[in-house]
């Protein structure tokens, strides 16, 4: 016999797809969609946990079940493709703003992290990127100053890896990603529009040249609410 639980969540999912709950709104409470649909709040509750599994909903403390938008983008986990070819076909407003630019030591966990044993600089890049007015990525990028030059902030608001690849003609390779959720940091509250969101979605990489030399470590820190993770996974024989 089919949970009645699954059929409300695909009326709900019906009602979301078709604009009568539109993204930003919140749906009815679990208690108005208990009695709307004559049924116990823990059966509504698994309806809505579905919701928030299938990105439909997001559980926002103080605030209830809020629509999310079904357009957002959609990131490929597995490629390395940077913000401004993600965004370069979207017709939406993006912006790109470095708030720090400098060369640090070649001492500690991060010169440990890139593997740097010549003791060259290593350039500290933080940028937060903007999607139609709203704050939505933070990127922390610790890139080897000895392998990228001349970095500039006008080249880290337009693209670092369009310069990498066209102006130092350097080939980059690949790279290994972690994914994870953690807590807003009052870093990301004071360069990032997070609203009332109370996590982020944080994927750190460490990038490779063609000729696997680690250059790059990054940690992108993003708004949940706006992306789609993605990849593409083809079965082995």
């Amino acid at each position: 016999m089919k949970k009645k639980y699954l059929d409300i969540y695909h009326e709900l999912v019906m009602e979301i797809r078709e604009g009568n709950f539109k993204a930003g709104e919140r749906l009815p409470s679990e208690h108005e969609l208990g009695s709307r649909y004559d049924t116990s709040r823990e059966t509504i509750r698994k309806a809505l946990h579905l919701l928030a599994q299938n990105g439909y909903i997001q559980k926002v403390r103080g605030k209830g079940s809020i629509v999310l938008d079904l357009d957002k983008y959609e990131f490929p986990v597995s490629g390395l493709t940077s913000f401004k070819e993600l965004t370069h076909h979207s017709g939406q407003t993006i912006r790109t703003k470095v708030h720090e630019l400098y060369q640090l030591e070649s001492d500690g966990k991060i010169a440990e992290l890139l593997g740097n044993t010549n003791n060259a600089p290593i350039w500290r890049l933080v940028r937060s990127r903007e999607i139609d007015g709203e704050k939505v990525i933070l990127d922390k990028d610790y890139i080897r100053e000895d392998i990228v030059s001349g970095l500039t902030k006008e080249v880290c608001e337009n693209s670092l890896y369009e310069y990498i690849e066209n102006k130092l003609e350097l080939v980059i390779g690949y790279a290994k990603k972690e994914i994870v959720v953690e807590t807003v940091t009052q870093e990301d509250r004071e360069l990032l529009d997070v609203e009332e969101h109370d996590q982020m979605v944080v994927i750190r990489s460490f990038v490779f040249l063609e000729d696997t030399t680690l250059f790059q470590f990054t940690e992108s820190r993003h708004r949940p609410d706006k992306f789609r993770f993605v990849d593409f996974a083809r079965r082995s024989k």
